[in-house]
């Protein structure tokens, strides 16, 4: 299976932008995709399509977050709610475990940058989201039922 492509849904009526250039980036993404398009709940969603200003805490300048779904669906309460869902390996949704007494590794230090990062990403869309009465939720492996 492709780690990357572009999507076609079954209900592009639901898709909120141009449903013949839906890009996925990862198996995770594929699947929920495939889960927004034929879930009946759902009544429209979009991918990378909200832009949310973040600041970084590596460069400490202004940069630009493109959370990868945006999803309107009825809930259990049989009311409209909107959510950011944003997929990424569940590694990455924990900060990285400290290296004592050791000099750090590249790849500790990369792993640092990326959750210092992704912290910054995920702040910034609470914030938005709690500003707009929507949800924001991270989604990882065990959420998507992946092993």
């Amino acid at each position: 299976m492709a780690y990357q492509g572009k999507f076609k849904p079954q209900n592009p009526r639901k898709y909120m932008g141009d449903c013949t250039n839906i890009v996925y980036r990862s198996h995770w993404e594929l699947k929920l995709m495939s889960y927004l398009d034929k879930h009946p709940k759902v009544t429209n969603w979009a991918s990378e399509e909200v832009v949310i200003p973040y600041k970084s805490p590596i460069d400490g300048r202004w940069h630009r977050y493109f959370p990868d779904f945006y999803v309107e669906q009825i809930n259990k309460s049989n009311k409209k709610e909107k959510i950011l869902i944003e997929v990424k390996p569940k590694y990455q949704t924990v900060p990285p475990t400290v290296q004592s007494g050791k000099k750090p590794t590249k790849r500790y230090i990369n792993e640092v940058k990326t959750w210092g990062i992704n912290k910054a990403k995920w702040e910034a869309a609470g914030e938005f989201c709690l500003d707009k009465g929507w949800k924001f939720q991270i989604m990882h492996e065990d959420h998507l039922g992946i092993k």
